[in-house]
């Protein structure tokens, strides 16, 4: 609760509304330390202005990342199914897309520095749980690692992300609709598969020279990747589609 405070400046004597109902024993009068409260009647102060104090949010006109570290204006969640049904706010998709709005100058490998892999004004899609968020010029932003941002997109179709780093884009093989004896699955009982066709790959991780390490994985490879691994997103093709790092493919498949 603040505490109000009565000065010559802010007290005047005429075009001034009557304060009913205000306490007495909340004034302060710092520049008058010889007046007694008791002695004071509430007719004393017919008319009076108090000016209280408001504490607003700061307003930053710019944040700079530090490091590694990016700045990501987020993409709004969709408030409506594909049916065109409104979504509550519960129900609503979290994004994990954005546009860069600023980087840091890199971090250092070994004895080089390596460059942020992504530049002002790109499209990126990022992991889940990742970041620290923070509201910037009226709109969510999120700052985080460079090694989290797992690819850009320049289109709105997930099969089009060019993956960054050491990440690798999969399509998951589809899933088994019938069980052996021939009865249709229902969504929850299908087995999620941990099999895809590698759609793209990034340039590799950075050793201690800050070269790029290519991956052993190439576009069109059929492979196995560990089962809880990843970020899961929905095509607008219809197909399910996997981003996870080269570390978390586990085998490559041939028949």
């Amino acid at each position: 609760m603040a505490t109000s405070q009565l000065t010559a400046s802010s007290v005047c004597s005429r075009n001034l509304r009557s304060f009913e109902g205000f306490r007495l024993s909340s004034l302060q009068f710092p520049s008058i330390s010889h007046v007694r409260m008791d002695t004071l009647a509430q007719k004393s102060f017919p008319r009076f202005v108090v000016k209280a104090s408001t504490v607003s949010a700061l307003k930053y006109t710019s944040i700079k990342p530090l490091g590694d570290r990016v700045l990501i204006k987020i993409k709004e969640a969709e408030e409506k199914s594909e049916g065109g049904i409104i979504l509550p706010t519960t129900a609503q998709t979290k994004p994990q897309g954005g546009e860069v709005v600023a980087v840091g100058e890199g971090k250092s490998v070994g004895k080089s520095k390596v460059e942020i892999s992504v530049k002002t004004g790109a499209q990126v899609l990022y992991s889940k749980y990742v970041g620290t968020e923070v509201e910037f010029n009226g709109s969510k932003h999120l700052i985080l690692k460079d090694d989290d941002i797992i690819g850009i997109l320049e289109t709105d179709e997930v099969k089009d992300l060019k993956p960054l780093n050491d990440r690798v884009l999969i399509q998951v093989a589809q899933a088994e609709e019938k069980t052996a004896g021939g009865l249709f699955l229902t969504d929850a009982t299908k087995d999620k598969p941990s099999i895809g066709t590698v759609i793209a790959v990034g340039p590799g991780s950075v050793d201690e020279e800050g070269n790029k390490t290519p991956l052993s994985v190439k576009p069109g490879n059929k492979v196995l990747y560990s089962k809880y691994a990843g970020n899961d997103f929905k095509g607008k093709d219809g197909f399910d589609y996997i981003t996870l790092k080269a570390s978390d493919v586990i085998a490559v498949l041939s028949q």
